[in-house]
């Protein structure tokens, strides 16, 4: 088989549109069902929502604190879209992370999971996230893990990765298999 892979000269936002465009295709070509969506605010799994209507939409957000106190960073307006079109919203620990980073930021050194954080990275920081998504996803029982999902992360703001993958649950993590990139960043 013969693919091609869109890779982007700048990470970021101004890349989201080209992404889902792309997943749409790849979607509607492999007769995939399952798109899990990293989307902070919620913005992201919205406009994938509305671009590929027939996808089941799982959208990814931070755990409260993320970025300080115990805020969401989700938007009301976006949570209310979403909401009404059934998909559901995940809030909860990073699984590439979670007290291990923690650990890492009290004591100092590095966890065997942040290690494996790390390595995803030298991919790109999206292809980190959409394996991290997908377990989270997995775990949550928001996505099969007996079939092909498509995952959809980025660098910050807005999406510039998307890939193919088997997921797998946290217990067995080493059985994900990442079988196609569709589009990623150079690094």
């Amino acid at each position: 088989m013969e693919k091609k892979i869109v890779y982007f000269e700048k990470t970021g936002a101004e890349n989201t549109d080209k992404v889902i465009e792309l997943v749409k295709e790849r979607k509607k070509e492999l007769g995939i069902e399952n798109i899990v969506v990293a989307s902070v605010s919620g913005l992201t799994s919205v406009k994938v929502l509305e671009n590929i209507p027939d996808a089941q939409v799982v959208s990814i957000t931070h755990h409260a604190g993320f970025r300080g106190g115990d805020d969401l960073e989700l938007d009301p307006e976006y949570t209310k879209k979403l909401e009404e079109a059934g998909v559901p919203i995940y809030i909860g620990s990073h699984s590439l992370s979670g007290v291990g980073r923690g650990i890492s930021n009290k004591f100092g050194g590095i966890t065997p999971v942040e290690i494996i954080a790390g390595t995803l990275r030298l991919f790109s920081q999206g292809v980190k996230v959409c394996v991290e998504i997908s377990v989270m996803a997995a775990d949550a029982g928001l996505i099969p893990t007996d079939k092909e999902v498509i995952a959809i992360g980025g660098t910050a703001k807005g999406v510039d990765t998307a890939v193919v993958l088997k997921p797998a649950h946290m217990g067995n993590f080493f059985d994900l298999k990442i079988n196609e990139i569709i589009a990623m960043p150079r690094p």
